[in-house]
Order: structure tokens, then C-alpha cells, then sequence
């Protein structure tokens, strides 16, 4: 089972559904990219000594150029706009293709 980490406890993760960006893994065109149906380990601080957060599910994926991310995915992923997301997500990726993940709590442990 692989991780998704989150380096901040967003108010999202209170959701039974929620999503999350995140860029193709690099290792994508060997058939290891993100996928439906997949289940995660979500963890808090993933480089460091993490903590678990429970078990989520991928009910959906859905690849976007980062620029077309909208306002109103932005505050539901937590920020107050497309701007302080692509901040974070780092600018020079700007043109790149995202994935958007949704996910399901299967065994949440309160994050």
C-alpha cells in the first residue's frame, strides 16, 4: 500500500471526501501513477516520523494543465485562491499536468 502524505493537517482531510493535487509520479509511464480504485495510506509528515492518519481510497483521477485549476478547486483544496495554491505547489510547475485525486475515507483515525 503506498503513502500520501500531507504536510499540513487541512480541513479537508475532516471530510469523508476530499481531494488533493498532486504531479504525475515519475515513474507514471511505467504504469505507477496514481489510479483509480487504489488505496492509500495517508499519513501527516511523511519525510519524517509521520503520523498515520488512516486509509483513503482513489474514486477518482483526473489529469488538468496546472493552469486550469479553477478558484473554486483551490478553496476546496484549502487556499484562499488559485494564486496561494500555485504557490505552494511551486510556480515553476505552472504548465505542467496535475492530478486532481479524489478520495474516500475508508478508515479515517481523526485527523
Amino acid at each position: 500500500m503506498r503513502i500520501l502524505g500531507f504536510s499540513k493537517k487541512w480541513d479537508k482531510l475532516k471530510q469523508p471526501i476530499f481531494t488533493t493535487f498532486r504531479y504525475r509520479r515519475k515513474d507514471a509511464e511505467l504504469g505507477r501513477d496514481w489510479h483509480n480504485g487504489e488505496t492509500l495510506k495517508i499519513v501527516y509528515h511523511p519525510r519524517h516520523e509521520h503520523e498515520f492518519l488512516g486509509i483513503a481510497q482513489v474514486i477518482n483521477k483526473e489529469t488538468k494543465q496546472c493552469q486550469m485549476i479553477t478558484e473554486e478547486e483551490a478553496r476546496a483544496d484549502g487556499f484562499e485562491d488559485v494564486s496561494e495554491m500555485m504557490d505552494f505547489l511551486n510556480p515553476k510547475h505552472s504548465f505542467d499536468r496535475i492530478n486532481k485525486l479524489t478520495l474516500k475515507w475508508l478508515a479515517p483515525t481523526n485527523p
